[in-house]
């Protein structure tokens, strides 16, 4: 439910209201072409991404392993918890000239519902050189916590700014 402070932004054509998604989330297959460029360096480049839907929040993508270049993503410090999809672990992103510490995560062993997870990395976005999405370049979700990727396609506001805690 949404709270009453909250006025979603009315989407335009073609456009999606994260107001619309899901809580619990929902995964959603995606045959968009994303490429995550760190150091200079492309380490990822698909078109098998799946995004996680979720009330207030940009998607979240999640890139197949086998995306990234070998050697760009390395175990880190640090565990989470999310209510639906299970215990996250962190992973240092590195590419020639650059690391960035516990940058991206996973889910090892999903819970129920989110098995598609398993063997897909999500990145954070501002973390990053760049994240394309078709070509247009994603801006991060507000915060330093969460991991959506804002583009053109999806209207908010957006959870993660300062006072949208208990959204």
């Amino acid at each position: 439910m949404k709270p009453e402070r909250i006025v979603p932004v009315v989407p335009g054509p073609g456009q999606e209201s994260v107001w619309d998604y899901p809580r619990p989330p929902r995964i959603e297959r995606s045959t968009e072409q994303v490429v995550v460029l760190l150091g200079g360096t492309v380490i990822a480049d698909t078109s098998d991404a799946v995004r996680v839907l979720e009330t207030s929040h940009p998607p979240v993508y999640y890139l197949p392993r086998t995306a990234f270049r070998p050697g760009s993503l390395v175990p880190a410090d640090g565990r989470s918890i999310c209510e639906y999809k299970g215990q996250a672990a962190y992973l240092t992103v590195i590419a020639p000239g650059r690391r960035e510490e516990a940058a991206a995560w996973t889910y090892p062993s999903p819970w129920s519902g989110y098995e598609e997870l398993a063997d897909r990395v999500a990145v954070y976005p501002g973390r990053m050189d760049s994240c394309t999405v078709d070509g247009e370049v994603v801006q991060a979700q507000p915060g330093d916590f969460y991991g959506g990727w804002i583009t053109s396609r999806v209207v908010g506001p957006f959870k993660g700014a300062p006072g949208t805690l208990g959204w």
